[in-house]
């Protein structure tokens, strides 16, 4: 194994198996997870291979997934910068370019100087040129066109938001696998 222990993950999966979320992945450090374990709070599904942790008198596989006992049902998605860019699927809805986070910001799409709400229904992702290019004015105003209007996401539209972005496959482990990409299409 190339990975250090102290940098060990381990993905956190629903009752149903599937992962808690994938907006972002629901990840735990392996420490909180084998805690989980031992407390009989989570089923633990999967180890990493070779690597034991080791108390007085006895050894312990690390988990490298682990299930909920009990089905959590999300029921809203919380109004944070990361969701609203996912949702937004890190694209500046004016000119459509995929931007890095960084590299975006939220545009009123109503100004707040024009009575315009900090709510999903009125916030957009923006890249900074065509955020100045509209300034205090409307898109309409500013001969802009919005590429999506803006809506209050579900977990489940966020989920499959988050499935269709790349991932830097080196990000995850292995084991975790059969459990992300259980549902794509087999190759032929």
């Amino acid at each position: 194994m190339n990975v250090p222990i102290s940098n060990l993950r381990t993905l956190v999966l629903n009752a149903d198996l599937q992962p808690l979320s994938w907006a972002p992945l629901s990840i735990w450090n392996w420490q909180d997870a084998f805690v989980a374990v031992i407390q009989d709070r989570v089923v633990q599904i999967k180890t990493y291979d070779d690597v034991l942790v080791h108390s007085a008198n006895q050894s312990f596989e690390v988990p490298a997934v682990v299930a909920l006992k009990r089905y959590r049902k999300r029921k809203k998605v919380a109004f944070t910068r990361y969701h609203l860019f996912l949702r937004d699927e890190f694209a500046c809805q004016y000119c459509g370019q995929r931007y890095d986070a960084k590299d975006l910001t939220f545009d009123h799409v109503v100004p707040k100087s024009r009575g315009g709400m900090s709510a999903w229904s009125n916030i957009v992702a923006s890249c900074s040129a065509d955020n100045l290019r509209k300034g205090s004015k409307t898109p309409q105003q500013a001969g802009m066109t919005l590429r999506r209007k803006p809506f209050e996401p579900s977990p489940h539209e966020l989920d499959a938001i988050a499935r269709r972005l790349p991932q830097a496959r080196d990000d995850l482990h292995q084991t975790w696998m059969d459990f992300l990409y259980w549902d794509a299409e087999l190759e032929t």
